[in-house]
Protein backbone atom coordinates (compact mmCIF):
# COMPACT_ATOMS: atom_id res chain seq x y z
CA UNK A 1 0.00 0.00 0.00
CA UNK A 2 1.37 3.43 -0.88
CA UNK A 3 1.99 6.09 1.72
CA UNK A 4 -0.88 8.60 1.81
CA UNK A 5 0.90 11.71 0.57
CA UNK A 6 -2.39 13.28 -0.49
CA UNK A 7 -6.02 13.19 0.67
CA UNK A 8 -6.77 10.68 -2.12
CA UNK A 9 -4.81 7.96 -0.28
CA UNK A 10 -6.64 6.31 2.62
CA UNK A 11 -5.47 6.58 6.19
CA UNK A 12 -6.01 3.78 8.68
CA UNK A 13 -7.74 3.94 12.06
CA UNK A 14 -7.59 0.75 14.12
CA UNK A 15 -10.41 0.29 16.61
CA UNK A 16 -14.11 1.15 16.35
CA UNK A 17 -14.77 2.39 19.88
CA UNK A 18 -15.53 5.99 20.75
CA UNK A 19 -11.99 7.22 20.11
CA UNK A 20 -11.55 5.40 16.81
CA UNK A 21 -15.00 6.39 15.58
CA UNK A 22 -14.32 10.04 16.43
CA UNK A 23 -10.86 10.02 14.84
CA UNK A 24 -12.20 8.46 11.62
CA UNK A 25 -14.99 11.04 11.45
CA UNK A 26 -12.63 13.99 11.91
CA UNK A 27 -10.38 12.73 9.11
CA UNK A 28 -13.22 12.01 6.68
CA UNK A 29 -14.88 15.37 7.34
CA UNK A 30 -11.68 16.99 6.09
CA UNK A 31 -11.77 15.12 2.79
CA UNK A 32 -9.39 12.32 3.76
CA UNK A 33 -10.41 8.73 2.90
CA UNK A 34 -10.32 6.41 5.92
CA UNK A 35 -10.22 2.67 6.44
CA UNK A 36 -11.62 1.93 9.89
CA UNK A 37 -10.56 -1.49 11.21
CA UNK A 38 -12.75 -3.15 13.87
CA UNK A 39 -12.10 -6.72 14.99
CA UNK A 40 -15.65 -7.47 16.17
CA UNK A 41 -17.40 -9.77 15.26
CA UNK A 42 -14.39 -11.64 13.86
CA UNK A 43 -12.97 -11.59 17.39
CA UNK A 44 -15.05 -10.86 20.47
CA UNK A 45 -14.03 -9.11 23.68
CA UNK A 46 -14.88 -9.97 27.27
CA UNK A 47 -17.13 -6.92 27.69
CA UNK A 48 -18.82 -6.01 24.41
CA UNK A 49 -22.30 -7.36 23.71
CA UNK A 50 -22.80 -6.28 20.07
CA UNK A 51 -20.91 -5.66 16.85
CA UNK A 52 -21.84 -1.97 16.83
CA UNK A 53 -19.27 0.80 16.71
CA UNK A 54 -18.90 3.07 19.75
CA UNK A 55 -20.63 0.54 22.02
CA UNK A 56 -20.84 1.65 25.66
CA UNK A 57 -20.07 -1.31 27.90
CA UNK A 58 -19.79 0.08 31.45
CA UNK A 59 -22.46 2.76 31.81
CA UNK A 60 -24.79 4.76 29.64
CA UNK A 61 -23.73 7.96 31.39
CA UNK A 62 -21.21 10.37 29.93
CA UNK A 63 -21.29 11.99 33.37
CA UNK A 64 -21.96 15.62 34.26
CA UNK A 65 -23.11 17.97 31.52
CA UNK A 66 -22.46 21.07 33.64
CA UNK A 67 -20.03 23.17 31.59
CA UNK A 68 -19.57 25.83 34.27
CA UNK A 69 -18.74 23.86 37.39
CA UNK A 70 -17.59 20.42 36.22
CA UNK A 71 -14.52 19.55 34.13
CA UNK A 72 -16.34 16.72 32.34
CA UNK A 73 -19.21 19.03 31.41
CA UNK A 74 -16.66 21.54 30.17
CA UNK A 75 -15.11 18.81 28.02
CA UNK A 76 -18.59 18.07 26.61
CA UNK A 77 -18.91 21.71 25.61
CA UNK A 78 -15.47 21.79 23.98
CA UNK A 79 -16.18 18.63 22.01
CA UNK A 80 -19.45 20.08 20.76
CA UNK A 81 -17.65 23.25 19.68
CA UNK A 82 -15.04 21.15 17.86
CA UNK A 83 -17.69 19.24 15.85
CA UNK A 84 -17.56 15.92 17.68
CA UNK A 85 -19.63 13.13 16.13
CA UNK A 86 -19.85 11.35 19.49
CA UNK A 87 -21.25 14.35 21.39
CA UNK A 88 -23.66 15.19 18.58
CA UNK A 89 -24.96 11.62 18.67
CA UNK A 90 -25.12 11.59 22.47
CA UNK A 91 -27.28 14.70 22.44
CA UNK A 92 -29.58 13.11 19.85
CA UNK A 93 -30.02 9.86 21.85
CA UNK A 94 -30.05 11.32 25.37
CA UNK A 95 -32.25 9.92 28.16
CA UNK A 96 -33.19 11.68 31.44
CA UNK A 97 -30.35 11.61 33.98
CA UNK A 98 -30.58 14.73 36.13
CA UNK A 99 -27.53 16.88 35.48
CA UNK A 100 -25.72 14.09 33.64
CA UNK A 101 -25.60 13.29 29.92
CA UNK A 102 -26.82 9.71 29.53
CA UNK A 103 -27.87 7.96 26.35
CA UNK A 104 -29.92 5.08 25.05
CA UNK A 105 -26.94 2.82 24.50
CA UNK A 106 -28.37 0.79 21.64
CA UNK A 107 -29.65 3.85 19.77
CA UNK A 108 -26.36 5.66 20.38
CA UNK A 109 -24.18 2.89 18.97
CA UNK A 110 -26.52 2.33 16.04
CA UNK A 111 -26.48 6.04 15.14
CA UNK A 112 -22.67 6.26 15.26
CA UNK A 113 -22.36 3.06 13.20
CA UNK A 114 -24.79 4.40 10.59
CA UNK A 115 -23.04 7.76 10.35
CA UNK A 116 -19.67 6.15 9.74
CA UNK A 117 -21.04 3.46 7.42
CA UNK A 118 -22.84 6.05 5.29
CA UNK A 119 -19.93 8.47 5.03
CA UNK A 120 -18.61 8.29 1.44
CA UNK A 121 -14.97 8.52 2.55
CA UNK A 122 -15.07 5.84 5.29
CA UNK A 123 -14.65 2.12 4.66
CA UNK A 124 -15.24 -0.20 7.62
CA UNK A 125 -13.20 -3.42 7.56
CA UNK A 126 -14.00 -6.16 10.07
CA UNK A 127 -10.69 -7.81 10.90
CA UNK A 128 -8.22 -8.18 13.73
CA UNK A 129 -4.82 -6.54 13.37
CA UNK A 130 -2.23 -8.53 15.27
CA UNK A 131 0.82 -6.32 14.72
CA UNK A 132 1.53 -2.62 14.58
CA UNK A 133 1.32 -1.43 10.96
CA UNK A 134 4.55 -0.63 9.17
CA UNK A 135 5.46 2.83 7.86
CA UNK A 136 4.16 1.73 4.45
CA UNK A 137 0.66 2.36 5.77
CA UNK A 138 1.51 5.99 6.39
CA UNK A 139 0.10 7.90 9.38
CA UNK A 140 -2.03 5.45 11.37
CA UNK A 141 -4.15 5.85 14.51
CA UNK A 142 -4.36 2.98 17.01
CA UNK A 143 -7.50 3.32 19.11
CA UNK A 144 -8.00 -0.26 20.24
CA UNK A 145 -9.04 0.75 23.74
CA UNK A 146 -8.49 -0.91 27.09
CA UNK A 147 -9.41 -4.30 25.61
CA UNK A 148 -6.62 -4.35 23.03
CA UNK A 149 -6.21 -7.91 21.77
CA UNK A 150 -3.29 -9.90 23.14
CA UNK A 151 -1.33 -10.20 19.85
CA UNK A 152 -1.49 -6.46 19.16
CA UNK A 153 -0.65 -5.66 22.79
CA UNK A 154 2.41 -7.88 22.47
CA UNK A 155 3.43 -6.09 19.28
CA UNK A 156 3.14 -2.76 21.10
CA UNK A 157 5.26 -4.07 23.97
CA UNK A 158 7.95 -5.21 21.55
CA UNK A 159 7.98 -1.83 19.82
CA UNK A 160 8.19 0.16 23.04
CA UNK A 161 10.27 -2.11 25.25
CA UNK A 162 7.76 -1.29 28.01
CA UNK A 163 6.04 -3.62 30.43
CA UNK A 164 2.29 -3.44 29.96
CA UNK A 165 0.34 -1.70 32.69
CA UNK A 166 -3.06 -3.14 33.47
CA UNK A 167 -6.05 -2.91 35.81
CA UNK A 168 -9.42 -4.57 36.15
CA UNK A 169 -12.55 -2.68 35.21
CA UNK A 170 -15.94 -3.93 36.36
CA UNK A 171 -19.42 -3.42 34.93
CA UNK A 172 -22.64 -3.03 36.94
CA UNK A 173 -25.84 -5.10 36.61
CA UNK A 174 -28.98 -3.84 34.83
CA UNK A 175 -32.48 -4.42 36.22
CA UNK A 176 -35.84 -4.50 34.46
CA UNK A 177 -37.92 -1.61 35.80
CA UNK A 178 -41.13 -3.60 35.96
CA UNK A 179 -39.54 -6.03 38.42
CA UNK A 180 -38.88 -3.26 41.00
CA UNK A 181 -41.20 -2.94 44.01
CA UNK A 182 -42.30 0.70 44.17
CA UNK A 183 -44.02 0.23 47.50
CA UNK A 184 -40.45 0.44 48.84
CA UNK A 185 -38.55 2.25 46.06
CA UNK A 186 -39.25 5.74 44.70
CA UNK A 187 -38.23 8.16 41.96
CA UNK A 188 -36.04 11.11 42.93
CA UNK A 189 -32.79 12.73 41.79
CA UNK A 190 -30.31 13.65 44.48
CA UNK A 191 -31.07 17.16 45.74
CA UNK A 192 -34.02 17.11 43.30
CA UNK A 193 -31.89 17.89 40.26
CA UNK A 194 -33.30 17.13 36.83
CA UNK A 195 -36.90 16.04 36.30
CA UNK A 196 -37.21 14.16 39.56
CA UNK A 197 -37.77 10.86 37.75
CA UNK A 198 -34.24 10.18 36.56
CA UNK A 199 -33.26 7.80 39.37
CA UNK A 200 -34.98 5.04 41.33
CA UNK A 201 -34.00 4.88 45.01
CA UNK A 202 -33.98 1.86 47.33
CA UNK A 203 -33.50 2.60 51.07
CA UNK A 204 -31.80 0.49 53.72
CA UNK A 205 -32.02 0.59 57.49
CA UNK A 206 -28.81 0.09 59.47
CA UNK A 207 -29.67 -3.56 60.12
CA UNK A 208 -30.42 -4.18 56.44
CA UNK A 209 -27.15 -2.47 55.48
CA UNK A 210 -25.13 -4.58 57.91
CA UNK A 211 -26.71 -7.81 56.66
CA UNK A 212 -26.10 -6.78 53.04
CA UNK A 213 -22.47 -5.95 53.86
CA UNK A 214 -21.91 -9.31 55.56
CA UNK A 215 -23.31 -11.14 52.53
CA UNK A 216 -21.21 -9.07 50.16
CA UNK A 217 -17.98 -9.74 52.03
CA UNK A 218 -18.68 -13.49 52.32
CA UNK A 219 -19.78 -13.99 48.70
CA UNK A 220 -17.89 -15.96 46.08
CA UNK A 221 -15.95 -13.73 43.69
CA UNK A 222 -14.47 -14.34 40.27
CA UNK A 223 -11.08 -15.97 40.68
CA UNK A 224 -8.18 -14.33 38.89
CA UNK A 225 -5.39 -16.19 37.18
CA UNK A 226 -2.07 -16.26 39.03
CA UNK A 227 -0.47 -13.74 36.69
CA UNK A 228 -3.39 -11.33 37.15
CA UNK A 229 -3.56 -11.20 40.94
CA UNK A 230 -1.33 -8.15 41.45
CA UNK A 231 -3.02 -6.09 38.75
CA UNK A 232 -4.39 -2.87 40.33
CA UNK A 233 -7.95 -1.64 39.94
CA UNK A 234 -8.68 1.86 38.67
CA UNK A 235 -9.81 3.81 41.72
CA UNK A 236 -12.73 5.42 39.84
CA UNK A 237 -14.38 2.08 39.00
CA UNK A 238 -13.78 -0.21 41.98
CA UNK A 239 -15.95 -3.31 42.36
CA UNK A 240 -18.44 -2.77 45.16
CA UNK A 241 -17.09 -5.70 47.17
CA UNK A 242 -13.57 -4.24 46.98
CA UNK A 243 -14.91 -0.95 48.36
CA UNK A 244 -16.71 -2.87 51.12
CA UNK A 245 -13.44 -4.50 52.17
CA UNK A 246 -12.00 -1.05 52.94
CA UNK A 247 -14.33 -0.47 55.89
CA UNK A 248 -17.88 -1.14 56.98
CA UNK A 249 -19.06 2.42 56.29
CA UNK A 250 -17.22 2.88 52.98
CA UNK A 251 -20.33 2.12 50.91
CA UNK A 252 -22.60 4.28 53.08
CA UNK A 253 -20.31 7.21 52.37
CA UNK A 254 -19.79 6.22 48.74
CA UNK A 255 -22.22 4.84 46.13
CA UNK A 256 -24.86 4.12 48.83
CA UNK A 257 -24.78 7.52 50.54
CA UNK A 258 -28.27 8.66 51.67
CA UNK A 259 -27.78 12.43 51.38
CA UNK A 260 -30.03 14.66 49.26
CA UNK A 261 -32.90 12.16 49.20
CA UNK A 262 -36.13 11.74 51.19
CA UNK A 263 -38.08 8.49 51.33
CA UNK A 264 -41.74 9.41 50.64
CA UNK A 265 -42.85 6.07 52.11
CA UNK A 266 -41.33 7.01 55.48
CA UNK A 267 -40.27 10.69 55.34
CA UNK A 268 -39.53 11.09 59.05
CA UNK A 269 -36.89 8.36 59.13
CA UNK A 270 -33.56 8.91 57.43
CA UNK A 271 -32.27 5.74 55.70
CA UNK A 272 -28.82 4.52 56.71
CA UNK A 273 -28.00 3.89 53.04
CA UNK A 274 -29.67 4.29 49.65
CA UNK A 275 -29.03 2.39 46.42
CA UNK A 276 -29.75 4.37 43.25
CA UNK A 277 -30.68 2.96 39.84
CA UNK A 278 -30.22 5.13 36.76
CA UNK A 279 -32.28 4.89 33.56
CA UNK A 280 -30.40 2.86 30.94
CA UNK A 281 -32.52 3.20 27.79
CA UNK A 282 -34.89 5.65 26.11
CA UNK A 283 -37.96 3.58 26.88
CA UNK A 284 -37.15 3.63 30.58
CA UNK A 285 -37.51 -0.13 30.87
CA UNK A 286 -33.96 -0.83 32.07
CA UNK A 287 -32.13 0.63 35.06
CA UNK A 288 -28.43 0.39 35.93
CA UNK A 289 -27.49 -0.05 39.63
CA UNK A 290 -25.25 2.97 40.18
CA UNK A 291 -21.79 2.21 41.56
CA UNK A 292 -22.39 -1.55 41.68
CA UNK A 293 -19.51 -2.65 39.48
CA UNK A 294 -18.73 -6.15 40.65
CA UNK A 295 -16.65 -9.29 40.28
CA UNK A 296 -19.17 -11.43 42.19
CA UNK A 297 -20.16 -14.70 40.56
CA UNK A 298 -23.50 -14.43 38.77
CA UNK A 299 -25.41 -16.63 41.22
CA UNK A 300 -24.14 -14.56 44.12
CA UNK A 301 -25.15 -11.33 42.41
CA UNK A 302 -28.73 -12.51 41.95
CA UNK A 303 -28.95 -13.62 45.59
CA UNK A 304 -27.26 -10.65 47.25
CA UNK A 305 -28.66 -7.82 45.14
CA UNK A 306 -32.17 -9.16 45.83
CA UNK A 307 -31.51 -8.34 49.50
CA UNK A 308 -31.91 -4.68 48.53
CA UNK A 309 -35.37 -3.38 49.56
CA UNK A 310 -37.41 -2.98 46.39
CA UNK A 311 -35.28 -5.48 44.44
CA UNK A 312 -36.46 -8.67 46.18
CA UNK A 313 -38.01 -9.86 42.91
CA UNK A 314 -35.60 -8.09 40.58
CA UNK A 315 -35.05 -9.52 37.13
CA UNK A 316 -31.65 -8.74 35.62
CA UNK A 317 -31.23 -7.85 31.97
CA UNK A 318 -27.50 -8.14 32.52
CA UNK A 319 -25.42 -9.14 35.51
CA UNK A 320 -22.12 -7.50 36.35
CA UNK A 321 -18.79 -8.69 35.10
CA UNK A 322 -15.06 -8.09 35.11
CA UNK A 323 -12.51 -7.54 32.36
CA UNK A 324 -8.85 -6.72 32.10
CA UNK A 325 -7.77 -3.34 30.76
CA UNK A 326 -4.39 -2.39 29.36
CA UNK A 327 -2.88 1.03 28.71
CA UNK A 328 0.37 2.63 27.65
CA UNK A 329 2.82 4.51 29.81
CA UNK A 330 1.96 7.48 27.62
CA UNK A 331 4.06 10.17 29.35
CA UNK A 332 7.12 8.12 28.46
CA UNK A 333 6.05 6.75 25.08
CA UNK A 334 4.04 9.47 23.28
CA UNK A 335 4.96 12.96 22.09
CA UNK A 336 2.71 15.98 22.57
CA UNK A 337 0.72 15.13 19.43
CA UNK A 338 0.11 11.51 20.48
CA UNK A 339 2.75 10.01 18.18
CA UNK A 340 4.63 6.96 19.36
CA UNK A 341 8.19 8.19 19.78
CA UNK A 342 9.66 4.87 18.63
CA UNK A 343 7.41 4.75 15.53
CA UNK A 344 6.24 8.30 14.74
CA UNK A 345 3.96 7.23 11.88
CA UNK A 346 1.68 5.77 14.58
CA UNK A 347 -0.57 7.78 16.87
CA UNK A 348 -2.49 6.35 19.80
CA UNK A 349 -5.92 7.52 20.90
CA UNK A 350 -8.53 6.73 23.52
CA UNK A 351 -8.32 4.71 26.71
CA UNK A 352 -5.26 2.77 25.58
CA UNK A 353 -3.37 6.03 26.23
CA UNK A 354 -4.42 6.00 29.89
CA UNK A 355 -7.15 8.59 29.71
CA UNK A 356 -10.11 7.23 31.66
CA UNK A 357 -13.75 7.52 30.68
CA UNK A 358 -15.84 7.65 27.53
CA UNK A 359 -15.71 11.44 27.24
CA UNK A 360 -11.95 11.60 27.68
CA UNK A 361 -11.51 8.76 25.18
CA UNK A 362 -13.60 10.67 22.66
CA UNK A 363 -11.56 13.81 23.25
CA UNK A 364 -8.24 12.08 22.63
CA UNK A 365 -9.69 10.43 19.51
CA UNK A 366 -10.82 13.82 18.21
CA UNK A 367 -7.38 15.34 18.78
CA UNK A 368 -5.58 12.38 17.19
CA UNK A 369 -7.79 12.73 14.12
CA UNK A 370 -7.19 16.46 13.87
CA UNK A 371 -3.41 16.18 14.37
CA UNK A 372 -3.23 13.47 11.69
CA UNK A 373 -5.37 15.45 9.26
CA UNK A 374 -3.19 18.52 9.71
CA UNK A 375 -0.05 16.47 9.13
CA UNK A 376 -1.36 14.86 5.94
CA UNK A 377 -2.71 18.12 4.54
CA UNK A 378 0.43 20.09 5.34
CA UNK A 379 -1.18 22.36 7.92
CA UNK A 380 0.14 23.46 11.29
CA UNK A 381 -1.96 22.57 14.31
CA UNK A 382 -0.63 23.20 17.79
CA UNK A 383 -1.90 21.32 20.81
CA UNK A 384 -4.89 22.99 22.48
CA UNK A 385 -3.93 25.20 25.45
CA UNK A 386 -3.57 23.29 28.70
CA UNK A 387 -5.98 25.80 30.22
CA UNK A 388 -8.76 24.04 28.28
CA UNK A 389 -10.27 20.66 29.08
CA UNK A 390 -8.94 19.20 25.82
CA UNK A 391 -5.48 20.57 26.46
CA UNK A 392 -5.45 19.57 30.12
CA UNK A 393 -6.13 15.89 29.44
CA UNK A 394 -3.70 15.85 26.49
CA UNK A 395 -0.98 17.50 28.56
CA UNK A 396 -1.49 15.02 31.37
CA UNK A 397 -1.17 11.88 29.27
CA UNK A 398 1.74 13.16 27.16
CA UNK A 399 3.98 14.43 29.94
CA UNK A 400 2.01 16.12 32.69
CA UNK A 401 1.82 12.90 34.68
CA UNK A 402 4.73 11.16 36.35
CA UNK A 403 5.81 8.27 34.12
CA UNK A 404 6.96 6.18 37.08
CA UNK A 405 3.55 6.24 38.76
CA UNK A 406 1.27 6.74 35.75
CA UNK A 407 -2.29 5.54 36.17
CA UNK A 408 -5.53 6.21 34.23
CA UNK A 409 -7.06 9.62 34.93
CA UNK A 410 -10.38 11.31 34.35
CA UNK A 411 -10.39 14.97 33.36
CA UNK A 412 -10.64 17.22 36.41
CA UNK A 413 -9.76 20.76 37.34
CA UNK A 414 -6.67 19.47 39.12
CA UNK A 415 -5.12 18.90 35.67
CA UNK A 416 -5.54 22.58 34.73
CA UNK A 417 -2.98 25.27 35.57
CA UNK A 418 -4.38 27.53 38.25
CA UNK A 419 -5.90 30.77 36.96
CA UNK A 420 -4.70 34.12 38.33
CA UNK A 421 -6.03 34.94 41.77
CA UNK A 422 -9.52 36.36 41.36
CA UNK A 423 -11.64 38.11 43.96
CA UNK A 424 -15.35 38.73 44.38
CA UNK A 425 -17.01 42.10 44.81
CA UNK A 426 -16.04 42.09 48.49
CA UNK A 427 -12.38 41.46 47.73
CA UNK A 428 -12.42 37.82 48.87
CA UNK A 429 -10.57 35.14 46.91
CA UNK A 430 -12.83 32.98 44.78
CA UNK A 431 -13.34 29.50 46.21
CA UNK A 432 -15.42 26.40 45.53
CA UNK A 433 -17.97 26.76 42.75
CA UNK A 434 -16.86 30.31 41.93
CA UNK A 435 -13.29 29.08 41.51
CA UNK A 436 -14.43 26.25 39.20
CA UNK A 437 -16.43 28.72 37.14
CA UNK A 438 -13.29 30.81 36.66
CA UNK A 439 -11.51 27.75 35.19
CA UNK A 440 -14.39 27.17 32.78
CA UNK A 441 -14.67 30.81 31.76
CA UNK A 442 -10.96 30.97 30.96
CA UNK A 443 -11.10 27.67 29.07
CA UNK A 444 -13.98 28.81 26.87
CA UNK A 445 -12.10 31.95 25.85
CA UNK A 446 -8.73 30.31 25.30
CA UNK A 447 -10.08 27.44 23.21
CA UNK A 448 -11.45 29.84 20.57
CA UNK A 449 -8.12 30.59 18.79
CA UNK A 450 -7.35 26.86 18.63
CA UNK A 451 -10.76 26.13 17.10
CA UNK A 452 -10.11 28.84 14.53
CA UNK A 453 -6.88 27.04 13.65
CA UNK A 454 -8.80 23.76 13.40
CA UNK A 455 -11.25 25.36 10.97
CA UNK A 456 -8.43 25.91 8.46
CA UNK A 457 -7.75 22.16 8.16
CA UNK A 458 -9.38 20.63 5.12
Amino acid sequence: MTSPSSPSSPLHVVGGGLAGSEAAWQLAERGIPVILHEMRPVKRTEAHQTDGLAELVCSNSLRSDDAEYNAVGLLHQELRRAGSLILRTADATAVPAGGALAVDREAFSQAVTTALHDHPLITIVREELTTLPSADWGPTIIATGPLTSAPLAESIRQATAEDSLAFFDAIAPIVYKDSIDFSKAWFQSRYDKGTGTDYINCPMTKDEYEAFLDALLAAEKTEFKEWEKDTPYFEGCLPIEVMAERGRQTLAYGPMKPVGLTNPHNPTVKPHAIIQLRQDNTLGTLYNIVGFQTKLKHGEQSRIFRMIPGLESAEFARLGGIHRNTFLNSPRLLDQQLRLKALPHIRFAGQVTGCEGYVESTAVGLMAGLFTAAEVLGRDLASPPNTTALGAILSHITGGAEAETYQPMNVNFGLFPEPPVERDERGRRLKGRDRKKSYSKRAYTELTPWLEQVSTIG
